[in-house]
């Protein structure tokens, strides 16, 4: 994959509200921006460690069974098109949360994120020496804090009362649409690939 499509394919994938967008703009909400930012940290070390885990432990029984990276894509997709659902239904409502959100917190869903898969396994090349990730992961870790202080942002303007921004409930079902089209094309690759 070249650059420009890998950064576009990671920010749509990263701008998407998940589990740990959520976390960040509750905390944006909730306490504001500035003490909002460490949770950036959790949200990188939980996506790098749950990347690395993944490729050192599925990636060598995927490369054994062809098979396997078909299931786990259609897995993917399938889960996908459920946080898609999910969104659409109730995404709008986690925004309204005020509760604190703690570093371990966006850790550990971060570490359970399913983007996570994602990154390490489709976006991310496969058979490149170690340097050669480092500099795919040095790129999407700029991704990760930049997209991520965007959602923390996001939430501190709505916690300010700046409904100007935009209404979550359009922002959550737009967001839904797109992960159904990101489970197709998943899906589709995993067709194409059996």
């Amino acid at each position: 994959m070249n650059v420009l499509p890998f950064i576009l394919a990671t920010a749509s994938l990263l701008a998407i509200p998940g589990p740990t967008n959520t976390l960040l703009a509750t905390s944006g909400a909730g306490v504001g921006a500035a003490r909002s930012l460490p949770l950036l940290a959790a949200e990188l070390g939980g996506y790098l460690l749950s990347i690395m885990l993944l490729r050192s432990v599925l990636g060598p029984f995927m490369q054994a069974v062809p098979v396997a990276g078909i299931v786990l894509r259609i897995v993917v997709s399938a889960y996908l098109i459920y946080l898609a659902c999910m969104l659409w239904r109730h995404g709008a409502r986690e925004l309204a949360g005020r509760v604190p959100v703690s570093f371990r917190r966006v850790l550990i869903t971060t570490f359970l994120n399913p983007k996570a898969v994602i990154f390490a396994f489709t976006l991310l090349p496969l058979q490149v020496a170690a340097i050669d990730l480092l500099l795919w992961l040095i790129l999407l870790a700029v991704q990760i804090v930049t997209i991520g202080s965007g959602w923390i942002a996001l939430g501190a303007a709505l916690g300010r009362g700046l409904q100007g921004v935009g209404r979550p409930l359009l922002i959550y079902r737009l967001s839904a649409v797109a992960l159904v089209m990101l489970a197709g094309m998943i899906g589709a690759q995993s067709l194409t690939m059996a």
